[in-house]
């Protein structure tokens, strides 16, 4: 089998549309790692992906009668695009069956390349269905997006690419869908060099290899994550699996916060943005390194793609910093009484606070949602929560809790009937340490703070939101204070949105 798909890997024919794409050295994530750290760029190829490579291969070997009725696919992914731009080179027609929630952006891709995109169903095992039924129908042929010998095989070049461009690799992380990539990469090295160790990586929540490794067989995972929606496949294809369960020398599953840790790592090193699949083989190779001690190899990932929705852009940098442990999510409940705000902050000492969400509650307490930037990972947090129960502070750990990172750290704060003189603020505060000590210093013990809101922005300025119990008599001292602090601000007591989600009416 192995010498078999040398073969033909070694005859694919995918270089009429692909290019050799870059093996780069990351220099700081080496650094970082105390390993030699190489980026495998797919993510440079014309579609931004290495799926023109298996697509243009399968195409090609297709027969002149075959060529002259045409192609069908179904995709909504990088799939889609090298089919496309797969047959308008080789002039023949392509059909893409696209679910009708696809975004635009993708379906507009498509039909720019020529291919004529059909819009059906509302998920991809609808499109399928309706591509099979096509295939009967017109007599088309089918493109599969991985679970073909000529689609692994046009894979299968990156892995002699590797092999020819670094002779002293190591180990080489591959992420894992269908396992298309995973077999064509895999044969390639191992037929040439069974020395260098193939680690396969995937999502937690769509770990359909492991999964198939651990069973001895396929399996149909329940449900599967859409984060990384590249690679989000229920069960591994039939030939892939036949191919890489005797080649693969390890898998390693690897959380959504490590994926956006390793979409930021990347983008450190090289300025490039990948999709949350083409960061899953970095996010592997960092975490493969940390759990078995590895150090002085030479390691190469492969970025699978870099076709990424600009939306996602936002969630990957705020959970960013959550994937390497150097953020901590934190609840603590404070005692609501005169300067336990400025206590609790010298409790947390010189950390770089990247969150803060405080709002007055009932029973004089008050619960505030923190996000503490840590340079010493889990064992400074440890260290840190000890020691604020030890002072007899209420600490929950959010870390792991989805739903706290997904949805109520954006919703604390709330509205508190019957809350007397309070006023809201917004203000910019200067990135700087001490900026909070300085405001605390400025309005003392004379006016309550009921409510205080701030996130890191990476910005020069902090955006802080704040409300300051003051009763009516003192309003005049109040602005004096304010001011004199030196700080913008503006008030936004009568803010519809305080008056509706926050207010004490």
């Amino acid at each position: 089998m192995l010498q078999q798909y040398r073969a033909r890997i070694e005859n694919a024919r995918v270089y009429d549309v692909a290019c050799i794409s870059g093996l780069e050295h990351a220099s700081r994530l080496s650094q970082r790692l105390d390993n030699r750290v190489l980026f495998k760029r797919e993510d440079q190829q014309s579609v931004y992906s290495f799926k023109l490579r298996g697509a243009y291969n399968k195409i090609a070997q297709l027969t002149a009668a075959q060529r002259a009725r045409g192609v069908v696919t179904a995709s909504a992914g990088n799939h889609a695009q090298g089919v496309a731009l797969a047959a308008q080179h080789l002039g023949m027609s392509a059909h893409i069956v696209m679910p009708r929630t696809t975004p635009a952006l993708k379906v507009e891709a498509v039909r720019a390349m020529g291919g004529k995109a059909i819009l059906h169903g509302d998920a991809y095992d609808d499109a399928r269905e309706h591509a099979e039924q096509l295939v009967r129908d017109k007599g088309w042929t089918m493109i599969h997006p991985y679970d073909d010998p000529d689609v692994i095989a046009g894979q299968g070049t990156i892995g002699l690419e590797l092999l020819q461009q670094c002779a002293t690799l190591d180990a080489v992380f591959v992420p894992v869908g269908g396992g298309g990539l995973l077999a064509g990469v895999a044969a390639a090295i191992k037929a040439v060099n069974p020395g260098v160790r193939i680690i396969a990586v995937e999502p937690d929540d769509s770990n359909c290899f492991a999964a198939a490794m651990q069973a001895g067989r396929r399996v149909v995972l329940p449900q599967v994550g859409l984060f990384a929606d590249g690679v989000a496949v229920r069960q591994i294809g039939e030939e892939t699996f036949r191919v890489a369960r005797h080649l693969v020398d390890g898998t390693v599953l690897v959380s959504v916060d490590e994926i956006c840790a390793a979409t930021r790592d990347i983008f450190y090193d090289k300025r490039a943005l990948p999709e949350p699949a083409g960061a899953v083989a970095v996010a592997g190779l960092k975490r493969w390194v940390h759990e078995n001690g590895v150090h002085g190899q030479t390691l190469a990932a492969i970025i699978s793609g870099a076709n990424v929705n600009f939306d996602r852009l936002r969630h990957i940098a705020e959970r960013a910093e959550l994937g390497d442990d150097a953020e901590a999510l934190l609840a603590v409940t404070l005692p609501e009484r005169p300067g336990a705000y400025k206590q609790f902050l010298r409790q947390l000492g010189k950390r770089v606070i990247t969150e803060f969400n405080y709002r007055y509650a009932d029973g004089g307490k008050a619960h505030v949602f923190l996000g503490l930037r840590l340079a010493g990972g889990a064992d400074e947090l440890e260290t840190l929560t000890t020691a604020l129960r030890v002072q007899g502070y209420e600490v929950v750990d959010m870390h792991g809790n989805e739903m706290a990172k997904d949805h109520v750290r954006f919703m604390v704060g709330g509205r508190c009937p019957g809350l007397p003189n309070e006023r809201l603020f917004r203000f910019e505060f200067p990135e700087r340490p001490g900026a909070c000590a300085d405001f605390l210093h400025a309005i003392g013990s004379r006016w309550n703070i009921s409510l205080f809101h701030y996130r890191n922005h990476g910005a020069a300025y902090g955006r802080v939101l704040c409300g300051l119990q003051i009763p009516k008599k003192e309003w005049a001292e109040c602005r004096r204070s304010l001011d004199a602090l030196g700080y913008e601000y503006a008030e936004e007591t009568d803010n519809p949105a305080y008056r509706l989600f926050l207010g004490t009416d």
